[in-house]
This record gives structure tokens, C-alpha cells and sequence, in this order.
């Protein structure tokens, strides 16, 4: 496998930027929804490494984004896969790619609005960021996020084991 796609498959540097996104987008997930929960020191310990692995996923995705427009070209589409499916499935990533961004966007604005960081630094106790706009924005988008995913995750798991087309292989998963 090169570094660049190539007609049926992705290279690997679209392989690796996938899969360290996909399983850092896991993290967030998770240590997002205990951040929800969590109060005082525990807040404390899950903010910094949830706002660092987000920004992470954030530099990936613009990463990402450079590699095709400068870097790289997407395989073909499947061979037989219908039209409409196309369609979705280009739907799916633009959407997954924009919610990627205003998740960074809204965290990042969270952060600076809210005192966080200064905060953080200093250990003064956390401010209340549950009522800032850019964090209801980050609980909503986060949420349309779960949607994409299950979206995702779903077309894969129909496209390896329903149409039995190998779409995993072409991610680095499995042979052809």
C-alpha cells in the first residue's frame, strides 16, 4: 500500500488519519459525556486532555481536508453501488467533516469565553460553562455527531457483511 490512493483503494495516509481520528472521536465522545457529569476535580482532570484531543482531531481534519485538495484523490465509488447511495454517503462525509469543525470551533470558543484556560492554569475553581451559547452549540452539535456516526458506522457494516463488497479492505481493514 503507497501513501496516495489509488482507483480502489486509500493510501496510507488517509488510512492513518482516519482511524487515529476515529478512535480519538471515540475518546471525545465518552470523556465528553463524563466532562458533562463530572464536578469539581474531576472536571478538572477531564477538561485539559478532552480540549487537547479535541484540538488533535481538529488538526487532523484540516490535515485531512489539505491532503485531498493538495495531496491525494478519493478512490472511485464502488462499483454498482446506486447513485442515490453515492450521494448520501459524500452527504454523510461533508457533514461529519463540518461538525468536526464547529465542534472545534464552539470547544475552542467555550474555552476563551468562558475563563477556563485561566482558570486551569492557576487552579481557581471552574467556571459554569452550561449556559454559554458556544457550549449548548457543542452539546447539540455533539449529539448530530452520534447521529453521523451511527450513519457511518452502519453504510460500513452494510457494505462488508449485506453487499459483501470489501469496503473495509479499502480502509486497511482485511484484503480484497
Amino acid at each position: 500500500m503507497g501513501l496516495k490512493s489509488n482507483a480502489s483503494n486509500y493510501g496510507s495516509v488517509a488510512i492513518a488519519i482516519h482511524w487515529v481520528s476515529a478512535a480519538a472521536i471515540i475518546a471525545l465522545l465518552v470523556s465528553g459525556t463524563v466532562l458533562a457529569g463530572a464536578v469539581g476535580e474531576a472536571k478538572r482532570s477531564i477538561l485539559p486532555v478532552h480540549a487537547a484531543v479535541g484540538s488533535l482531531v481538529l488538526l487532523l481534519t484540516f490535515a485531512r481536508i489539505g491532503w485531498w485538495i493538495w495531496g491525494d484523490k478519493r478512490p472511485q465509488p464502488l462499483p454498482g453501488q446506486p447513485r442515490a447511495q453515492e450521494l448520501v454517503a459524500q452527504l454523510v462525509h461533508g457533514l461529519l467533516y463540518a461538525a468536526i469543525v464547529a465542534l472545534g470551533a464552539s470547544g475552542i470558543a467555550t474555552m476563551a469565553l468562558s475563563g477556563a484556560i485561566p482558570a486551569l492554569l492557576s487552579g481557581a475553581a471552574l467556571p459554569d460553562l452550561s449556559e454559554l451559547l458556544p457550549r449548548v452549540t457543542h452539546g447539540i452539535v455533539s449529539k448530530a455527531m452520534i447521529g453521523l456516526l451511527v450513519l457511518h458506522v452502519g453504510a460500513a457494516l452494510y457494505h462488508q457483511f449485506i453487499r459483501r463488497d470489501q469496503i473495509m479492505a479499502r480502509m486497511g481493514i482485511g484484503r480484497r
